[in-house]
């Protein structure tokens, strides 16, 4: 199968695209800059043309807008409607055009995050609290109008080819006694190697809709998984749990309850992620052996 990867220069591009070559596939990579296949702005209408050109099975959409806070500044916003909505909404043209298969990655913000019962795939409880939610839900309501779709909401993504926040974690610990973390946002990490392997079984498959994908292990806070950061690192840091209030740092307002139901993977067949804790390991294994 020809598989088009947008964001292929990103922290889940990447793992994708290696995926499809393990499952024998032949990825098509895009982004806007770097060692690609081919150099597409998705923002632009003429994206079309040529997506529609290279004729792909399926497409894996993993170009996204993420820096959440950055998103709320005025200057910004167009960047990210053209990227998250815009962008979106040419790759529904381009797909429906081929009739092929789209794959979008979204995101636990399209909800309040509020309570404390986990977000199932099929809520249609949208409420996102910040810009970044609200063009990801725009995004996925633009993706739906399809009938061959796949909307995978994701939360806590690290991975090798990235930045994120057990990178950061280590960093501040070389430079501090001491870390001040969240301990009232509840979620899962999400390894983007495991992810990247679910991804690619759900395109060889049929059964299309909204999926929650983290890896397992339960839910847990910020300040609990850098605590796990640390103990496997064996970095001897002192990590102080403190609320989103008194912390009191971000522009974007975070959602509370990221819990995401995984059940719907199971009930279809898919093969769930391992426990965070052991992607974490491997992770951390693999930048080590990179050093």
């Amino acid at each position: 199968m020809r598989v088009l990867v947008t964001g292929a220069n990103g922290q889940l591009g990447h793992d994708v695209t290696d995926r499809l070559k393990k499952q024998g596939h032949t990825p098509i990579t895009t982004d806007i800059t770097g060692d690609v296949d081919h150099l597409i702005d998705i923002t632009s209408s003429s994206c079309v043309k040529q997506i529609v050109a290279l004729s792909p099975d399926a497409i894996i959409h993993c170009a996204a807008w993420t820096a959440v806070d950055a998103a709320e500044d005025e200057e910004n916003k167009p960047k990210v409607y053209a990227v998250n909505v815009t962008g979106t909404q040419n790759l529904v043209e381009a797909a429906r055009k081929l009739d092929c298969k789209l794959l979008y990655l979204s995101t636990d913000y399209v909800f309040d995050g509020q309570g404390e019962r986990p977000w199932e795939p099929d809520d249609k409880s949208y409420a996102p609290l910040c810009y970044y939610g609200q063009t990801k839900l725009e995004g996925e309501l633009s993706v739906c109008t399809l009938t061959k779709y796949f909307i995978v909401r994701i939360a806590w993504v690290f991975g090798l080819h990235g930045n994120n926040f057990v990178r950061t974690m280590l960093k501040v610990a070389k430079n501090h006694d001491e870390v001040r973390v969240v301990n009232d946002q509840i979620g899962t990490p999400t390894y983007t190697y495991d992810l990247a392997r679910l991804l690619v079984d759900m395109i060889e498959t049929e059964k299309y809709g909204y999926y929650h994908a983290t890896n397992e292990g339960g839910y847990i806070s910020w300040y609990d998984f850098c605590k796990e950061i640390y103990r496997q690192a064996g970095v001897g840091i002192k990590v102080t749990p403190v609320t989103t209030a008194e912390y009191g740092l971000s522009k974007a307002v975070r959602p509370f309850n990221s819990r995401l139901d995984k059940q719907k993977l199971i009930d279809n067949g898919f093969v769930p992620l391992p426990d965070y804790k052991d992607a974490l390991a491997r992770y951390l294994k693999e930048m080590n052996d990179g050093e």
